[in-house]
């Protein structure tokens, strides 16, 4: 008997209007254009209007997946959303989405895996489509950094913007649809990229925000070494338990922290340049919406098309890292 695949059959982003250019930083931190493009390869990065919530944005990459797919919100059965900003600890920012949606039927949950949020939320919804649970799972990976950055602090306030992605995931047929996956977690590496305040550990007080405790720390050459190393040896492991080799890869969608990372991961690979989708100029590392919005990038440049093998990939603080094969289906994308 055939295994029930999922395959992803609309996506939907949602980019805020505003624009924040490596000039308009220079203005606000002790930065430059050329520092931060030859270290980054950022040029610019999307910012929401101050007070926009994760949930805005979310619901409308969301809407413009079921718009797409042409189906109503009453439809879903369930809406995952992978963010490290939610609107609140609670209620989860899924039920806010829902209730946003009027998906009336669906249940719902956040995950908090960071950079690798989208892919293990992806993961997760395809396992409610192979065990015959449910028909149509909503995958949401939405951030708003800018709430979580420190404007003084120009090793991290560089790299980051504000955005949103959603997939629709449906039963597939045949090898269609997602094929394999492997994820992994080091804990270790906890304190290399985190926000210490707001939680039960170190919860708001005066003198967690005068320590500035309630935004993101990083110490950004450990990460940089990890993730290169992950992102090529957990693909690497990933193809190999699959039988495939590198040559077989039609596209390489991975998480877009540093193009600099995402050259060196694909070079150790042996991936060719023309399959490795980079947005990250445009967009800036935008958390658990990179890789939805690489795909939309994907399909913009037509270097996606049906019957592809597409191999995805993330490292993010924790450590989370995943990785990702898919048998590409195709949908309408104008």
């Amino acid at each position: 008997m055939n295994k029930t695949r999922a395959r992803i059959t609309s996506l939907g982003r949602c980019l805020p209007e505003r624009i924040m250019t490596n000039a308009d930083l220079e203005k606000i931190v002790d930065t430059n254009d050329e520092w931060i493009r030859t270290r980054t390869g950022i040029e610019q990065r999307h910012v929401v209007e101050p007070g926009t919530p994760t949930s805005v944005i979310a619901a409308r990459a969301a809407a413009e997946a079921l718009e797409r797919r042409g189906i109503a919100a009453s439809e879903i059965d369930l809406i995952i959303v992978a963010t490290v900003t939610p609107d609140m600890l609670f209620p989860a920012t899924a039920c806010i989405i829902q209730d946003k949606l009027k998906a009336t039927k669906a249940w719902g949950f956040d995950i908090s895996a960071a950079c690798s949020g989208f892919l293990y939320a992806l993961t997760m919804g395809a396992q409610f489509i192979a065990s015959g649970a449910h028909k149509k799972v909503l995958v949401i990976g939405a951030d708003v950094m800018s709430s979580i950055l420190d404007y003084t602090d120009r090793t991290t306030c560089v790299l980051f913007g504000d955005a949103a992605g959603a997939v629709l995931l449906e039963p597939g047929e045949g090898d269609e649809g997602l094929l394999d996956f492997l994820h992994e977690v080091d804990g270790s590496g906890a304190n290399y990229l985190y926000m210490p305040g707001g939680g039960s550990l170190n919860p708001p007080t005066h003198e967690t925000v005068d320590k500035r405790m309630h935004f993101i720390r990083q110490e950004g050459a450990h990460v940089f070494k990890y993730a290169v190393r992950k992102f090529a040896e957990t693909s690497k492991n990933l193809l190999d338990r699959n039988g495939l080799t590198t040559d077989q890869i039609d596209c390489f969608v991975a998480h877009q922290a540093n193009v600099r990372i995402i050259d060196a991961a694909s070079e150790r690979l042996g991936l060719d340049e023309a399959k490795v989708i980079k947005n990250i100029h445009r967009y800036g590392n935008t958390t658990a919406a990179t890789i939805p919005l690489a795909l939309g990038t994907a399909l913009d440049e037509k270097k996606l098309k049906p019957g592809d093998l597409l191999l995805m990939a993330s490292v993010g603080a924790g450590f989370t890292v995943g990785s990702a094969l898919c048998r590409w289906s195709g949908f309408d994308w104008k």
